[in-house]
């Protein structure tokens, strides 16, 4: 089993991106689920930050967790390797060589325990100690993580990190920018659950200026980007470009083009998924068409090209995207600001 530790307020939403990368997610506590295997793809996601192996759970005391630990028999903690990771059943009894060091970091989840982390660490680190390992603060060979969460504890040895640099991609420091483009943390979070990853290919069919694009190719999915408008797409281009490099297109990496998201230029079922973010407000400015006919006609043409998506809006498409024949897989909806909500609805 493993341990995650979940970020942002929704818990759900979290998990559902989880499932990208893991099997059996289950929240367990606010902040926090447990799996039963997970990939190294927990390093794209946007809304887990660490995968740990699973040591035990216990009660949300600093005591609880101290005897919890001290029962553990320690034997050799064997890295995880490339790709898949064994599921904790494989690996039983397994935690770090004696001749290795470690570190112990506590945390309160959202300060929902009240517990002193500060003197979590140093408990927990004494038993470790009386164990027969050294430790190391700075630069430990293996960390163990004990995470408290209202009335539960997840210990658990770090086996994989997120990388958190969203901040280097924000709308405002790409070379092309239009207002109202999406945050990076969120376009990733779509994209993982549309099933980007290597050798899948992912269409945005209304890219405005590519930010679901540029996180679907950082993630290692083949980006393909339409919008109506040709400077739309040549600014999605610019950005590709800063991000995933140019010459990734001459090999047909990426490609961005003018086009009508209800009526693509690609054959049948030659995608694997579509995420889009429809227009807000009730009447689009694409050919002027009404906003409901151009969603549902990009509904329907996603089906015909791809057997996932994910659409966002200002409302609720579930409704839409049932008449075009697909499946409601998850429904979610975020808080942007006062007066606007994104409705999130995964497609199947």
């Amino acid at each position: 089993m493993y341990a995650l530790e979940l970020a942002g307020e929704d818990d759900r939403f979290a998990a559902a991106e989880a499932e990208s990368a893991a099997t059996g997610v289950e929240v367990v506590a606010p902040g926090l689920a447990t799996a039963t295997a997970v990939t190294d793809r927990v390093r794209n996601l946007a809304y887990t930050r660490r995968a740990s192996e699973l040591v035990g759970r216990t009660d949300a005391s600093v005591e609880s967790a101290r005897v919890l630990l001290d029962a553990c028999e320690f034997d050799r903690h064997e890295a995880a390797s490339e790709g898949d990771v064994e599921s904790a059943s494989d690996r039983e009894g397994t935690e770090p060589d004696r001749r290795q060091t470690v570190a112990v970091r506590a945390r309160d989840v959202r300060d929902t325990a009240g517990i002193d982390t500060q003197h979590a660490e140093r408990e927990l680190g004494a038993v470790l100690v009386d164990r027969g390992f050294a430790v190391d603060l700075d630069d430990p060979d293996h960390e163990l993580r004990a995470v408290f969460s209202e009335d539960t504890c997840l210990l658990g040895w770090l086996e994989v990190e997120s990388v958190r640099d969203y901040g280097t991609r924000k709308p405002t420091d790409r070379p092309f920018f239009q207002p109202g483009g999406m945050d990076p943390l969120l376009a990733r979070a779509l994209v993982n659950l549309a099933g980007a990853r290597p050798g899948a290919t992912l269409l945005d069919p209304m890219c405005g200026t590519g930010g679901v694009l540029v996180e679907a190719g950082l993630v290692g999915a083949t980006p393909l980007g339409a919008d109506a408008q040709r400077k739309m797409a040549r600014g999605a281009a610019e950005n590709l470009e800063r991000y995933l490099g140019a010459d990734d297109r001459a090999t047909g990496e990426w490609a961005t083009l003018q086009g009508d998201a209800t009526h693509l230029p690609f054959p049948d079922d030659s995608i694997d998924a579509v995420v889009f973010d429809a227009p807000y407000g009730r009447q689009s400015k694409i050919a002027n068409l009404d906003l409901d006919d151009l969603v549902a006609g990009a509904l329907a043409e996603a089906r015909r090209v791809a057997d996932r998506a994910v659409v966002v809006g200002d409302r609720s498409w579930a409704g839409a995207a049932r008449a075009e024949g697909w499946t409601i897989e998850g429904e979610f909806e975020r808080r942007v600001h006062r007066s606007l909500d994104r409705h999130i609805v995964v497609l199947r």
